[in-house]
């Protein structure tokens, strides 16, 4: 180690050497200007750096144009929900914006450097200031910004709003290492409450059966089925670490915090067949990823999204079964009052719960239920 610092020590005092004999030829050269001496500016190689600045514009920008159209193969296509589309329509306005403005000050930064490179008998101008220039580039840039600024603003506050009237309520919650979805069933559609401390292998998102909205709930942890063209109100939630929900092709991203349930509206209008013949790809499929980084099994975050008809919708979601039915052991936390409410979901032989347990199961856990209305 003792030589590692030597040498490193040899080799930086050698750089150190040459970076202060180069400032001393700067320095000399400076000197030599002061009374009319430009000859060490105005030699072959001056020209060929002037010609260099044009060769790098020419070739940077035929470089940076093709760079762009190749990577266009790898784009996603066009978004399949009204948001999104609005989105990649603001996002494809800033960037024309500022790539146009980018390649407007570097050509005329490299130009320049080229046009009027030193020359014998060149004396460069100096304007210590330009009122009117500084208020151009100051104004224009700053309504510039401003425009873009209000308009993204008023894209973020239409698409974060509450979800419209009679949206479908899905929840989906995000857990070490996959994603579970949570549906209100078909007899209403609205989720009924949790309480994490009624989490267990089972019941995974911690459904509260004290609550009746949450008799006819059933989960899915291997794909989520939504209509077309029907607003879809998603509630999330973290049972862990942090997560993140992104569904590409809707341009839905929303963080998964453990503790504060997020939200996220949006509408599908492109079902997965019609997505499939659009790209000519059979094996296309709609999902659900985790874009934060939430420990060694993160790969493993991704749940397969159907969007169909609202007929194939409902005949799945009717094929489906309540949580409460294939468990009916968590009969045992329905309140007295709610029993027979909850039979039909229950089996024919499944055996009624005592009242000391249920009361005692309904006291311990309505305190932390939290209701997603």
């Amino acid at each position: 180690m003792i030589y590692i610092v030597g040498l490193l020590a040899v080799i930086f005092l050698a750089m150190a050497a040459v970076v202060v004999s180069r400032m001393a030829a700067v320095v000399r050269n400076v000197g030599g200007t002061e009374d009319g001496d430009d000859s060490s500016y105005t030699g072959i190689s001056n020209k060929i750096n002037g010609a260099m600045f044009m060769v790098f514009l020419i070739l940077g920008g035929i470089a940076a144009t093709w760079s762009f159209m190749h990577s266009t193969q790898y784009f996603l296509p066009e978004a399949s929900s009204p948001h999104g589309r609005r989105t990649d329509e603001l996002f494809w306005i800033s960037m024309a914006i500022v790539t146009f403005s980018a390649v407007l000050t570097n050509v005329i930064l490299f130009y320049f450097s080229y046009r009027y490179q030193a020359r014998k008998g060149y004396k460069a101008a100096y304007y210590p200031e330009n009122h009117k220039l500084e208020l151009i580039w100051t104004v224009v840039p700053a309504v510039v910004m401003a425009v873009m600024v209000f308009t993204g603003w008023r894209a973020w506050r239409d698409i974060m709003s509450e979800a419209p009237q009679g949206a479908q309520e899905i929840e989906i919650v995000g857990k070490q290492f996959n994603w579970i979805v949570r549906y209100p069933g078909v007899d209403d559609n609205k989720l009924g409450n949790y309480n994490y401390k009624l989490t267990d292998n089972n019941n995974e998102v911690g459904i509260d059966y004290s609550d009746e909205k949450a008799f006819d709930d059933f989960t899915s942890t291997t794909e989520m089925h939504i209509p077309v063209g029907k607003p879809i109100a998603l509630k999330i939630r973290a049972r862990d670490v942090l997560h993140s929900v992104f569904i590409p092709h809707m341009r839905v991203k929303m963080d998964a915090v453990p503790g504060m349930p997020t939200r996220f509206w949006f509408t599908a209008d492109k079902t997965t067949e019609q997505m499939k013949n659009e790209l000519n790809n059979q094996d296309f499929t709609y999902e659900i990823a985790c874009t934060e980084v939430c420990g060694r099994g993160h790969f493993s975050m991704r749940v397969r999204l159907i969007v169909e008809d609202e007929d194939s919708w409902k005949k799945w979601c009717a094929e489906q079964k309540p949580l409460l039915t294939s468990f009916p052991e968590y009969a045992s936390r329905i309140p007295a009052n709610l029993k027979a409410k909850a039979a039909k979901y229950l089996p024919a032989d499944a055996a009624a719960p005592s009242d000391s347990t249920t009361a005692s199961t309904q006291q311990g856990g309505a305190a932390a239920s939290v209701s997603l209305r």
